[in-house]
């Protein structure tokens, strides 16, 4: 047994855990999976014209959707919240339970109210729902029981059909939750997509990390943050190395009035250097590789990303109108969060 499945055995002994096998764990886990996909193959057959209406509905609103929940249902409340307003379509958030002490102040005029509930019989959202009537606003319910009195009170209904939780004891919220949350991602796609919400707008709602510099970062904006390695074709081959080695990018180019003719990289200097040890009268030309690979200024950082992989090089030459203004390397892709 190894040091892990001993401190594991002891603790386990320690605080009374059961000794179930490897592969009775694995097969709870797969299990909790099978249910949930069960129930995901059960929500595809109810997104049908009443979904088409719901969509319709918030597109033709002028207000903001307002998501209420409560427990479980209402964190999937805030997710989805996210997701429309990462994705064009103005939303905000509204706990059931401080809805009905107050906060029912959120809503506006044109508003569009969303509420989750697995039974729709919660006693916030029963008092909850016909509060929401009162105010005028158009009310969508996505409730698993549609004999309750969030789904009467709503003006339309997504069914998200539920036989069965995962759990084991059919009491916490799982696969229930799981479909809330697919019926609301299928909402706010569908919505994107009756927009045209292109990556240049997702690019506006996300501008920061990984994902917002997939979107607009481009090579440009790299290479201009570093050192330009060059040299002429003539130079010596100890410069060759010197610049390599002050410039930091792994290569230099050799350019010749401006245009680039070639690049050398220290894999290239390795190469020469196994061949012989007399570097005497060698000079850039002798040893450049005259195919440099390059990437226009304005392309997508990330771009470069699948180019290097794809040519499987470590940097690319940037050029701008043909002329060169500098080099990126995998190691910016990857200090900037790329790969």
């Amino acid at each position: 047994m190894s040091k892990f499945g001993v401190i594991l055995q002891n603790f386990s002994h320690h605080n009374g855990m059961s000794s179930q096998t490897n592969s009775e764990i694995i097969q709870y886990g797969k299990t909790c999976i099978e249910v949930e996909l069960d129930s995901l193959h059960k929500l595809i057959h109810v997104i049908d014209d009443t979904f088409a209406e719901a969509v319709r509905l918030i597109l033709n609103s002028k207000g903001r959707v307002v998501i209420t929940g409560i427990g479980k249902s209402a964190i999937i409340a805030q997710k989805i919240v996210a997701t429309m307003n990462s994705t064009g379509t103005p939303s905000i958030f509204m706990h059931a339970a401080d809805a009905i002490h107050g906060d029912l102040g959120i809503i506006q005029t044109d508003d569009v109210v969303i509420a989750i509930s697995k039974s729709g019989t919660t006693p916030e959202i029963k008092a909850l729902a016909p509060l929401l009537k009162q105010f005028g606003n158009p009310l969508i319910a996505i409730v698993s029981n549609l004999g309750s009195d969030l789904a009467k009170a709503a003006d339309i209904v997504l069914h998200t059909p539920i036989e069965k939780e995962a759990c084991p004891n059919n009491l916490a919220p799982t696969s229930s939750t799981t479909a809330q949350l697919m019926m609301g991602d299928a909402l706010a796609v569908a919505l994107l997509q009756c927009k045209n919400f292109s990556s240049n707008d997702f690019s506006k709602y996300h501008p920061g990390g990984a994902l917002g510099k997939r979107l607009y970062l481009t090579v440009k904006e790299i290479a201009l943050n570093n050192l330009k390695p060059m040299v002429g074709p003539s130079t010596s081959i100890q410069d060759v190395i010197f610049d390599i080695s002050k410039n930091r990018m792994g290569a230099t180019v050799v350019a010749e009035q401006g245009k680039v003719i070639g690049i050398i990289t220290d894999g290239d200097i390795r190469r020469m250097i196994e061949r012989t040890r007399n570097l005497e009268g060698i000079s850039a030309a002798d040893i450049m590789n005259a195919n440099a690979k390059n990437i226009d200024a304005n392309e997508l950082a990330a771009n470069a990303v699948s180019l290097m992989r794809e040519l499987k090089v470590s940097q690319l030459v940037v050029l701008e109108n043909n002329e060169y203004i500098g080099m990126v390397h995998i190691h910016d892709l990857n200090k900037e969060g790329l790969i």
